[in-house]
């Protein structure tokens, strides 16, 4: 048996023989084996189901970055733009040192937030070329990342002004807290909760 036969068993199915891919481990543990791609060119299969070479899946989690990122921003973009047009009210005036203090906080976190929302774009576009999609996905999700959870302080924030402004103060904190929580649950902890579980389970 020549070396390029080795590792390589054939089994005959209906008659006719298949070739048995080559088993390696992959990242995290998860076996993969080593086949003919649908298209003809050579991938990887791996227990979830998916073919793919590591450019292809760098391509296609890019795609879907690009997805949550156009959700995220336009969010962003909206408040921010009421945000900057605050000041420039008669109302504004009126405000005290300490809600001035909050608003000026305010705008800085939008501000932050929308840099690190769209930095993903100019990242790829000087990154474009240079044979690095994989690492670009990385640094773009971080990105992305910091920029929600700046988007979470700005809109805490924000919400502690106008309740400030518009009701009473005793109260105030109890309702933005609720409101802190909920978003919490929503963005981090029932992901986070749903990618333990059932990757668990998958792995069981």
């Amino acid at each position: 048996m020549t070396d390029g036969e080795a590792g390589r068993g054939r089994e005959s199915v209906g008659g006719r023989e298949k070739t048995a891919g080559i088993t390696e481990t992959g990242e995290g543990g998860h076996e993969t084996r080593q086949g003919d791609h649908p298209d003809g060119r050579e991938g990887l299969e791996s227990e979830r189901g998916r073919r793919e070479t590591a450019d292809e899946r760098a391509d296609r989690q890019w795609q879907d970055l690009m997805q949550e990122i156009r959700v995220v921003q336009t969010g962003v973009q909206i408040l921010l733009g009421f945000l900057l047009t605050v000041v420039f009210t008669p109302r504004f005036e009126s405000l005290g040192s300490t809600d001035k203090g909050i608003y000026i906080l305010t705008v800085v976190l939008g501000s932050l937030a929308t840099g690190a929302l769209i930095g993903p774009v100019p990242f790829h576009r000087i990154v474009a070329g240079r044979q690095i999609k994989p690492h670009a996905v990385t640094w773009a999700s971080r990105l992305t990342f910091i920029g929600i959870v700046l988007l979470l302080a700005t809109l805490t924030s924000a919400l502690f002004l106008i309740l400030r402004v518009a009701t009473d103060d005793a109260i105030v904190p109890w309702i933005v807290a609720g409101v802190a929580a909920w978003y919490l649950l929503c963005w981090f902890a029932l992901p986070l909760w749903t990618r333990y579980r059932y990757t668990a389970q998958r792995k069981e």
